[in-house]
């Protein structure tokens, strides 16, 4: 039996955050909105059992807001992004070995704990809660799959009492009979409709089904996934975080854009951004695609989509130079022939590599543009805020932001934004 792997997961994570920092919604059902205030993506308990489903837009269930009193809010990403570090570097000290999966779950090593383990996971959470306010619960098992189903069956079942081991046959067996197999990690709706045909309807069912007609039904991944659930290990912690191969800023503005130079001003904040994220990641990028559409559900008018891809030579995350190239593809893709409104825009990266790695030029250019500007605009706008200092081709009038009209404040990043006592 390989050793155990837990799995951490923040509850209603981004609902969570929120009432940190604000205890009157504590006890409220409380909604989390999407990009622009479209869709629901995160809901309290009290708004689950309202009926509000995730990724069901806001108009969808206005009569519910205005008859329960529902709190919406605005997506704060910022501030779910710092709360999230915060989280791992609490769970730290619990294990030498992490790999943070997304932004509130993190697969957590467990070897070596033995009759410890579930005390141990018991004072992860509470560690947790104490350092940042956030409530979560943890999975155990021999397979990163079974751990996030156990983790499910935690946050399901209050018998578990926020930790479920699923090391012990028996509790492994009671959890897998009670949960439907499309619950089990890496099985969508599709693959569900095929195992039913099958007779699949239970996580147990799926354990037992022969590997053969596994492979058959889903290919090698059903096939890895019912190794997994019988104990088998097949994917292992990525403690040291894979380089990445691609990156994106893609943003939907507030209002559609119907001019170039708003659009230019949008194109070229979402560039700067791009290259901040490559040089987070000490990279550089070979080739820089910008696109931008129209709305697709709006067949009443005119629809668009236009992209282009630029080799960038030498390789480079020098903002400039992201920024030209990108710049460059908005202008040649241009068209004004009709009232066209656009509704997403944004910078992709690929080809990347790690700045020693990326190949020479025969004939470089005479005057490189300097990292030391770079590392300077990066300083200046981590120790006075973002945006303190950009291009002048992004100008300051941002018409084309997201919307986000019931955002509540950067608490944890921002000066300005602290959060005040009153007493």
């Amino acid at each position: 039996m390989p050793e155990p792997i837990a799995l951490i997961d923040c509850n209603n994570f981004y609902v969570s955050c929120e009432r940190v920092f604000d205890q009157r919604l504590l006890g409220i059902p409380v909604v989390v909105l999407s990009n622009n205030d479209g869709c629901a993506i995160a809901r309290s308990e009290e708004a689950k059992v309202l009926g509000i489903k995730m990724g069901e837009p806001v108009h969808l269930f206005r009569d519910k807001v205005e008859r329960h009193g529902i709190k919406i809010l605005s997506s704060n990403y910022t501030l779910y992004g710092d709360m999230s570090r915060r989280v791992v570097a609490a769970l730290h000290a619990f294990s030498p070995s992490l790999e943070v999966y997304s932004i509130d779950e993190t697969f957590v090593d467990m070897t070596g704990f033995g009759s410890r383990m579930v005390p141990h996971a018991a004072a992860m959470r509470d560690a947790v809660r104490t350092l940042t306010g956030i409530p979560t619960c943890v999975g155990i098992g021999p397979t990163k799959t079974m751990a996030k189903l156990a983790n499910h069956a935690a946050k399901k079942n209050p018998v578990f009492g926020g930790v479920c081991d699923m090391m012990e046959k028996g509790v492994a067996d009671f959890v897998m009979r009670r949960i439907e197999v499309g619950e089990v990690w890496g099985v969508g709706s599709r693959t569900e409709a095929k195992l039913a045909s099958q007779g699949v309807r239970t996580v147990s069912d799926l354990r037992d089904m022969p590997m053969a007609l596994a492979r058959k039904v889903g290919t090698v991944v059903l096939e890895r996934t019912v190794a997994e659930l019988q104990g088998v290990r097949c994917l292992d912690i990525e403690d040291v975080e894979p380089q990445r191969k691609g990156m994106a800023v893609t943003r939907s503005p507030g209002v559609p854009i119907t001019d170039l130079d708003t659009m230019c001003r949008a194109i070229t904040a979402h560039a700067t951004r791009a290259a901040e994220k490559l040089r987070n990641h000490d990279l550089v990028a070979g080739t820089l695609t910008v696109f931008y559409h129209t709305n697709p559900h709006r067949p009443d008018r005119p629809q668009r989509h236009a992209s282009r891809s630029l080799a960038l030579k030498p390789m480079s995350s020098n903002t400039f130079d992201l920024v030209e190239a990108a710049l460059r593809g908005v202008r040649s893709s241009w068209r004004s022939d009709k009232p066209y409104g656009f509704t997403k825009a944004g910078v992709i990266l690929d080809d990347l590599l790690k700045p020693d790695e990326a190949p020479r030029m025969l004939f470089e250019p005479l005057k490189p543009r300097k990292a030391q500007l770079m590392n300077a605009l990066d300083q200046v706008n981590d120790r006075f805020g973002k945006k303190t200092l950009v291009l002048a081709s992004e100008g300051f009038d941002r018409r084309w932001h997201m919307k986000a009209d019931m955002r509540t404040p950067r608490y944890t990043t921002r000066i300005s934004d602290l959060p005040v006592l009153r007493v």
